[in-house]
């Protein structure tokens, strides 16, 4: 099966992005591709043109400032994965990063091509979700909490571009998930953060409106942060995903067994 015939544009300037989606009927932003290019692939999207953001340098870069760190969406996997500013200020998120795919989806895909796709199993929406992180877009700043919508959903609107996203720094991080022997997606992901009493939980992989937090496993670890707070606990098994990798309870078992991994394993990504 063939894709449908498309016009490839790489401009250098948000402006010149801009322009671009104004000039076609059906415009597509890109940056890694790795759920756009699958989804083209198999004829269920028909961009007319694909703008590749990726030689925009307002898109790039990693940094501190303060307690927020801030990288940029073009930033690939890889670059996330090897930065020592990252390693330094949330070593979890670096680790995560490191565990994507294999290391060739890591040197193309980007933070924001997964952020803005919003996949179902992407990892990095645990993260930001987790984290708090803001989502800095050309035309505003959009909390987590706001910025995902269901399965392949986001707030984003037409022609707006994710800048950067800004993660504050928490007191200690962990990710684990089991993933998918064939594809290497995440089956059950979870990405626990704690910053004092407040701690956040972000679940992919495994909820039928995509990632989600878990309330209960969050007030039950700010009461006692420890894997034996999560006893007995686990999502229902209703609001899970039921496909060929198992039922909605087998998830929801997964989403508990692999936070219980992240709470004890700080810093890190285990991945089974």
């Amino acid at each position: 099966m063939y894709m449908y015939d498309f016009t490839y544009r790489r401009p250098k300037t948000l402006d010149e992005a801009a322009a671009l989606w104004g000039e076609f009927d059906s415009p597509s932003f890109v940056s890694g591709g790795h759920t756009l290019i699958p989804t083209m692939k198999n004829r269920l999207a028909a961009p007319d043109v694909l703008i590749d953001l990726r030689a925009i340098p307002e898109l790039k870069g990693i940094r501190r400032e303060g307690d927020r760190l801030l990288i940029g969406a073009a930033t690939t996997h890889y670059e996330t994965s090897g930065s020592d500013v990252v390693k330094d200020a949330i070593p979890a998120l670096a680790a995560l990063a490191g565990s994507i795919a294999d290391p060739q989806v890591r040197y193309v895909g980007t933070m924001g091509g997964s952020v803005a796709n919003n996949d179902p199993s992407a990892d990095y929406p645990s993260a930001v979700l987790s984290l708090g992180a803001d989502v800095v877009t050309s035309q505003r700043v959009i909390p987590a909490d706001e910025f995902f919508d269901g399965l392949f959903g986001t707030v984003l609107e037409e022609g707006e571009i994710i800048l950067h996203l800004a993660f504050p720094i928490p007191e200690s991080a962990g990710y684990a998930k089991l993933c998918s022997q064939a594809s290497r997606y995440p089956v059950a992901g979870s990405f626990v953060s704690r910053t004092g009493d407040a701690v956040r939980v972000g679940v992919t992989g495994a909820g039928n409106d995509g990632v989600f937090r878990w309330a209960a496993a969050e007030a039950a670890l700010a009461e006692d942060f420890s894997a034996a707070a999560l006893d007995g606990l686990s999502p229902d098994a209703d609001d899970m995903i039921a496909d060929l990798n198992g039922s909605g309870a087998y998830r929801a078992h997964l989403v508990g067994v692999v936070t219980r991994y992240a709470v004890e394993n700080p810093g890190t990504a285990v991945v089974r």
